[in-house]
C-alpha cells in the first residue's frame, strides 16, 4: 500500500503527481501484468537470457562511437 503524506499547505495536483509517480516506481502496474498469466521457469529464463545479450549488444555498441 503506498502512503502520501499531504501536508496542509501543499497543492491537491502536487500530491497526486508525487502518488502517481510513487505509484510507478514501485513497480505495482509491471508486477499486475506480470502475475496475469503463468510462464514457464524456462520460457522465463530462456527471455532474460535474450534480454541480457540485447543489452550486451547495445552496449557494445554505444562503446564503439
Amino acid at each position: 500500500m503506498l502512503i502520501i503524506n499531504v501536508k496542509d499547505s501543499e497543492n491537491i495536483d502536487r500530491a497526486l503527481k508525487r502518488y502517481k509517480r510513487k505509484y510507478q516506481n514501485a513497480g505495482i502496474m509491471r508486477e499486475l501484468r506480470r502475475r496475469k498469466e503463468y510462464v514457464k521457469p524456462s520460457v522465463r529464463r530462456r527471455a532474460e537470457l535474450l534480454k541480457a545479450a540485447y543489452r550486451l549488444k547495445m552496449q557494445q555498441k554505444q562503446e564503439v562511437k
